[in-house]
């Protein structure tokens, strides 16, 4: 089998390797991977700025879609020919992130799936939506899971409720799409007023250009009548977080998300004295995965892919989504 794999930190570095085809033991299903798709994390993991101890080598990213072509004794939720996804945290299942679940996170706690083969435990798999192709349901269990926890899961988000999301990646996107077939109104920021058009073909109700209007937490309060929004899904964080505790409602919401805008500082005092609930999110369990596929199925919501590379240019893929170029999700198929 061929997989990239980390020996040392940098994307100039990362490898094509080959290893033997893994045998799937009691429990296990081997997927043949037909794509992969980026995530910023995975950038930061390739960089070394995810977790600088890690142990060498590892194969990167936690987001794939394949085939199911072999299943071990005992495995009864798989079966060869299934179209399926692995979750992002293997052990995660249902209930609530605790400290194991986090050890097995794939592409950063253990090996990923930039590879044509990966050997999964039957739990940590969940079927595609029917209607996608590989491309875009590799999309889903990280990005995808993120917003549909943030939003839905811990967010509460319902009809009529205004959200606030930031830049067009794929978390963003994502929770544009969730929130319209939701009904709710959705206020779009960007650096590009090209990207910014393409966001309101999608749904967005306002968008705002911050880098022209740079007091952009003042043109949402005006936006919504000086009440603010329910919910931000905030992806820039400690950089943005003090302009979206301005940005929220009295007793509005913050899915904290992201870590896009670098070092900061904000204060605390207004999330106290606006009673708002900044809740952390890191990504979401199977019966969340799952409960997300359900309604993508029944709304034919469709992932927006940016560009898809072939597997060769792994590198050149981690590259272009380093540049901010990309609008939604960078794919690698194989």
């Amino acid at each position: 089998m061929r997989l990239f794999e980390i020996t040392k930190f940098g994307i100039d570095n990362l490898s094509i390797s080959e290893r033997s085809d893994p045998k799937p033991m009691h429990g296990q299903v081997l997927v043949k991977i037909k794509a992969v798709a980026l995530n910023y994390r995975d950038l930061m993991v390739v960089k070394g700025l995810y977790n600088p101890k890690m142990n060498f080598p590892l194969v990167p990213c936690s987001d794939g879609a394949g085939e199911v072509i072999e299943v071990g004794e005992g495995v009864t939720r798989v079966k060869p020919g299934d179209r399926v996804a692995g979750i992002f945290f293997q052990s995660w299942i249902s209930g609530e992130l605790n400290e194991n679940k986090a050890k097995s996170a794939l592409g950063g706690a253990i090996d990923g799936v930039l590879a044509d083969h990966v050997l999964f435990h039957e739990d940590g798999l969940v079927h595609i939506p029917e209607h996608l192709s590989y491309d875009e349901a590799a999309t889903l269990p990280c990005a995808a899971v993120t917003a549909w926890n943030g939003l839905i899961t811990s967010g509460g988000l319902k009809p009529g409720d205004t959200v606030l999301v930031m830049g067009t990646g794929g978390v963003s996107i994502f929770a544009l799409q969730f929130a319209k077939f939701v009904g709710a109104k959705v206020v779009a920021t960007s650096s590009s007023d090209e990207k910014l058009e393409r966001v309101k073909q999608l749904g967005a109700s306002d968008c705002i250009n911050y880098k022209s209007v740079p007091d952009w937490d003042k043109k949402v309060f005006e936006l919504t009548g000086r009440r603010g929004v329910d919910h931000v899904v905030e992806v820039g964080g400690a950089g943005t977080l003090a302009k979206s505790l301005r940005a929220a409602r009295t007793g509005g919401h913050i899915s904290l998300i992201g870590v896009l805008s670098g070092a900061g500082e904000a204060n605390p005092l207004p999330a106290v004295m606006k009673n708002i609930r900044i809740q952390g999110i890191y990504v979401g369990s199977r019966d969340m995965f799952e409960a997300m596929n359900s309604a993508i199925s029944l709304h034919k919501l469709h992932p927006v892919i940016d560009r898809i590379f072939p597997f060769e240019e792994g590198r050149e893929a981690l590259s272009y989504m380093e540049s901010g170029a990309h609008f939604g999700k960078v794919v690698i198929g194989l």
